[in-house]
């Protein structure tokens, strides 16, 4: 017996209403969020504590494959001492697509690190006038920081060097006057070629280098898939110090922009902005017996990292340096703020900095403040405070997605909701909300499974009539 879908019962026209229904449903929060976007703008959230000097900010801002995305700019920025922005400086000025390393200079300038599709430009800033006074170029592929040394000498952090299937990611001293480069330290020359996965496109993704020190001995680097910070004694290219190693995501989980401190009793100490984790570390260096300090020459196999502080509960967290008050600026790159927190976790200044801030620098550069230890502070603490406005604030998704599977007993709940959190404010329009995207992706699954279920019936409807005809034709042919 031949099929004829038009015999269905009239139940297929109230399925057709109900899934109408449905996705129009699903559809209206995001219709709500287009005439009423959740978005912040740059400018102030919570201040409890006004800030003791300017702080610069910038923002990596959202391009790929050419298209960029003009609610999601890449700037630098700077905010006064309540978070009020004082002034915006868009990437497209230097033809710069993403912003990313700065640091303020001796003179009172800012020089940063920003990239295009094309390469890398090093670019000294004058903040009272907001212009660039001099930019350098390089035919680097996004290169996150470079340290300027002196008039003549950069710092260069290199990675996604690959070239016939072999990756040449270094760090090395540039004199661009000269056009020499003056000193090179290779990855692979010092770390086992399969490493992290063995050689690809981005096998390290150094994302800092600076000098650590006295002087331009020693360099700390960051080798972010490696998930480990590393010093690195120049006069002999050994690395001195390793907190962390290859896939020990307990200690260090693809890490960004690590500061270099000591207490008052020469004990090395790190800062670090541990991304994946979505927490803020301080560690110290334990040798035992032996000494730990920089320079006493003890190999790092003799000695372990002690993990003496840390704040969870940001959002993709990529700088975290110690102020000179005791409290800690943080880069919270994906809730698209910048925040002084307490040792505790308390939110007491808050900018707001969309979009997706990576470096926020306050005081001159190395103006790192006292170490845990030295406050007599320390433990464990999720940062708390803040505006009740901003995104860090909202139940998201990946809340949800954390909260429900760890009510039903799901084990990689917590890795699942991070995953989500990290990856779906690269595809969320600004002026959307969690929620609402969400529902809207569902409505959008909904409205193509149908359209692919009609074209099915369509399809058999048209083919039934088809053969009907034939039939037809056919019988008169017979004479039936």
């Amino acid at each position: 017996m031949d099929f004829d879908p038009d015999s269905l019962p009239p139940r297929r026209w109230l399925l057709r209403g109900g899934l109408a229904v449905l996705i129009c449903v699903l559809l209206a929060p995001a219709a709500y969020a287009a005439i009423n976007p959740q978005t912040v703008g740059l400018g102030p959230g919570t201040v409890e504590e006004p800030a003791d000097n300017v702080t610069y900010v910038t923002s990596q801002g959202f391009h790929f494959d050419g298209y960029g995305n003009p609610k999601k700019p890449a700037r630098l920025a700077a905010a006064d001492a309540n978070a009020q922005p004082r002034w915006s400086f868009d990437g497209d000025a230097v033809g710069a697509h993403w912003f990313y390393d700065v640091d303020p200079m001796d003179n009172g300038d800012l020089f940063v690190t920003a990239t295009n599709p094309e390469g890398t430009i090093a670019m000294e800033f004058d903040p009272e006038t907001q212009e660039a006074v001099r930019t350098v170029e390089f035919d680097l592929t996004d290169t996150h920081n470079i340290d300027r040394i002196d008039e003549h000498r950069m710092l260069i952090a290199n990675m996604r060097a690959y070239e016939d299937g072999v990756s040449n990611d270094r760090i090395y001293i540039r004199n661009v006057t000269a056009g020499e480069t003056e000193w090179e330290w290779v990855f692979h020359e010092h770390y086992p070629n399969g490493t992290a996965g063995g050689f690809n496109e981005d096998w390290t993704h150094v994302n800092d280098a600076e000098f650590v020190g006295d002087g331009e001995r020693y360099v700390l680097a960051s080798p972010r898939n490696f998930d480990q910070a590393i010093v690195i004694d120049r006069r002999t290219d050994d690395i001195v110090m390793q907190l962390g190693e290859n896939s020990d995501h307990e200690t260090l989980y693809a890490q960004h922009n690590p500061d270099y401190m000591e207490r008052d009793d020469g004990t090395p100490v790190m800062v670090v902005a541990d991304s994946e984790n979505d927490r803020v570390v301080e560690y110290e260096r334990n040798c035992g017996d032996a000494d730990p300090r920089l320079g006493a020459g003890t190999p790092p196999s003799e000695c372990e990292w002690e993990l003496v502080w840390s704040v969870d509960g940001f959002n993709w967290p990529r700088d975290a340096d110690r102020l000179p008050n005791g409290n800690t600026l943080v880069a919270d790159t994906l809730n698209h703020r910048v925040v002084e927190i307490t040792p505790d976790g308390e939110v007491v200044w808050e900018f707001h900095a969309p979009w997706a801030p990576y470096d926020a620098e306050r005081g001159e550069k190395g103006s790192n403040g006292p170490t845990m230890a030295d406050m007599n502070a320390g433990g464990n603490a999720t940062v708390h405070g803040g505006d009740d406005s901003g995104p860090a604030s909202r139940y998201t998704v990946a809340d949800a997605i954390a909260d429900g599977g760890n009510a039903v007993g799901l084990g990689n709940a917590e890795e699942l909701a991070s995953r989500w959190a990290h990856f779906e404010p690269w595809i969320r329009p600004v002026w959307m909300g969690s929620w609402a995207m969400v529902s809207a992706l569902f409505a959008a699954l909904i409205a193509l499974v149908w359209g692919g279920a009609e074209l099915v019936v369509n399809r058999q409807r048209v083919a039934a009539r088809v053969r009907s005809g034939v039939d037809g034709v056919g019988n008169r042919i017979r004479g039936d």
